[in-house]
């Protein structure tokens, strides 16, 4: 049993390394919260109020929505991330690497979208939104020469978002929203005991959040928008399991994290230039700064600690961002609008710390859409979008020879992108 309490230990210490880091805010955070704004590369979101989904950008907004309205939403996007081994990376105790660079560790993945509301009073306005803040994952091809460090790790998360709004005036509108988040993290990665054993960890979690937000009409023509989401903390908690031990075949031990998604403060404007067009612009204040360490707890007594303990600490240090954004509408026709957008956003990961698990650097963002109000009542918003990412290097040292060792990662993730195409429909009622 002592024995089994350790190889548990090695194997899960290691597994966290990367878990953590992806739960707490991987770099994958979701600006694909609609259709409607991606042609625009979400610029002035805050501001736009087109639909319902404004219930995730800016709360206040439905006040800007007469009666009631439904909108579904489709976001399929596709990542790419192909690492180019340096030569000095190696899997740890001289193991081979079938699998070589590991591949394209993107992979396609659809976030659906769904809104609510509601006038009430020609002041009051409630809704409701279900959305995906966090997510995505990476994966590497089987014997990939890193994947004692990350063979497979995904975050999911899903918000359930009451909301309520209130037109103070017509110059101020306010807003406000409770959410509900269930976060699950899954990790596969290999792990060095003498020999290779595959380690897989889950865990999960439900905690609550807030949004606040406010909207002033300036002129007939233009718009500002002001909006927060909190961050919300998680207590992770589920199982670690380790197959292909010596002997032993089987081990599994409860483990425990805490971990937490940050807040968000955006500024937007919209102005209507003319009766043709429309221009729209924001920027976004991310607080990932709040996330510098992560310690693992050990849920049963073992070989390196009792019940309680903290038997690791891992120091991400991640920094604050911002996101620039600018838009502009084209209505070509009295039933079309051409929608097109740029934006540039900073990456939360620095290149002293970047892992295999969260290969993410400062992107450029190129937009394209357009809307089709099909009826009075139905209207269908398209967009597409094309990613840049900056070569990410990754310089990760993590031994070679010891029991837990995690082996080296050196190297650049060259060129990397990323695909996104939504659709939208939204109905009103």
């Amino acid at each position: 049993m002592k024995l089994n309490n350790k190889i548990i230990g090695l194997s899960v210490t290691a597994a966290l390394a990367a878990m953590t880091g992806q739960a707490a805010a991987s770099g994958f955070q979701l600006m694909e919260q609609n259709a409607s704004g991606l042609g625009n590369a979400y610029a002035g979101q805050a501001a736009a109020a087109e639909n319902a989904s404004t219930i995730f950008f800016n709360p206040a907004g439905m006040t800007r929505l007469p009666g009631r309205q439904a909108v579904g939403a489709i976001n399929l996007i596709l990542p790419s991330s192909e690492f180019s081994d340096s030569g000095a990376s190696r899997a740890p105790g001289g193991l081979p690497s079938p699998g070589g660079n590991g591949g394209d560790a993107g992979g396609l993945a659809a976030v659906p979208n769904a809104y609510l509301s509601w006038q009430i009073d020609p002041k009051w306005w409630v809704g409701v939104g279900m959305s995906v803040p966090f997510g995505l994952a990476t994966e590497y091809d089987r014997g990939w020469v890193g994947r004692f460090q990350s063979q497979k790790a995904e975050i999911k998360t899903i918000d359930i978002n009451p909301s309520v709004a209130y037109k103070l005036s017509d110059v101020v509108s306010l807003g406000a929203g409770i959410s509900f988040q269930h976060a699950e993290v899954e990790v596969n990665r290999s792990s060095f005991i003498g020999v290779e054993a595959l380690s897989k960890l889950e865990m999960d979690d439900n905690n609550f959040g807030f949004n606040l937000g406010a909207m002033f009409n300036l002129s007939p023509a233009t718009r500002i928008g002001l909006a927060y989401r909190s961050a919300i903390k998680h207590d992770l908690k589920g199982t670690a399991t380790v197959t292909g031990i010596p002997v032993l075949g089987t081990a599994s031990t409860p483990i425990s994290a805490k971990a937490e998604v940050p807040d968000t403060l955006t500024w937007g404007i919209s102005h209507q230039m003319d009766p043709k067009w429309q221009v729209l612009g924001d920027i976004t204040y991310t607080r990932w700064s709040t996330i510098k360490q992560v310690p693992v707890i050990s849920g049963a007594t073992w070989a390196l600690g009792t019940a309680g303990s903290q038997v690791a600490r891992f120091d991400f240090e991640f920094k604050d961002t911002y996101r620039i954004g600018v838009g502009a509408n084209y209505q070509m026709r009295n039933d079309f609008m051409l929608k097109l957008g740029v934006a540039y956003d900073k990456s939360p990961v620095t290149d002293q710390h970047r892992t295999a698990t969260l290969p993410d650097n400062d992107r450029t963002w190129l937009a394209i859409g357009g809307k089709y109000r099909a009826s009075k009542q139905l209207t269908l918003d398209f967009g597409y979008a094309y990613i840049f990412i900056k070569d990410a290097p990754i310089n990760r040292l993590a031994g070679l020879a010891v029991p837990g060792a995690q082996g080296n990662v050196v190297g650049t993730y060259s060129d990397p992108s990323v695909h996104i195409l939504s659709a939208q429909a939204s109905y009103s009622f």
